[in-house]
């Protein structure tokens, strides 16, 4: 009869750690299936959000700097200005280009990442001076106007 007792308690301690492996591995497979989630959900989604506002605001920047450089311009000869530009936006690069809007006669500046993108007006200069140019935002940017056309 002590034997029968003695076998008992050791299939119970089994038992436990058998239930406390799988309860384990059910929440680290849990785990690893919210971590997933929220990489997705909490990170990219507030970081894409963030990434649209800082897009319009270099945007905004660059038309504004496009617009001093035709105010400035000489009737004969050139003028150059440097801009510098955030280097990466929510850790990651972005092209912006200056192409033509909706309209012929209007232009737009176009930053943009992957699927983001953010299209600011050029202020209105599109309809007198043509403007055209691509740039990312590495290193200094250079801005020119020359009379002669390039």
């Amino acid at each position: 009869m002590k034997q029968q007792i003695i076998n008992r308690k050791a299939d119970a301690g089994v038992a436990n750690l058998i239930e406390y492996v799988m309860i384990s591995g059910i929440l680290m497979f849990l785990m690893v299936v919210m971590m997933l989630l929220v990489n997705t959900n909490i990170m990219e989604g507030p970081a894409d959000q963030v990434s649209s506002s800082a897009f319009t605001d270099i945007g905004n920047g660059i038309s504004a700097r496009i617009v001093d450089v035709y105010v400035t311009a000489p009737y004969n000869g050139t003028i150059s200005t440097f801009i510098d530009l955030p280097d990466d936006v929510a850790g990651k690069d972005y092209f912006v280009e200056i192409g033509q809007g909706i309209k012929p006669t209007d232009q737009d500046v176009t930053v943009s990442r992957d699927y983001i993108y953010s299209k600011v007006s050029l202020a209105g200069i599109g309809a007198t001076r043509g403007v055209m140019g691509n740039t990312t935002g590495r290193g200094m940017n250079k801005i020119s106007y020359d009379s002669g056309g390039f």
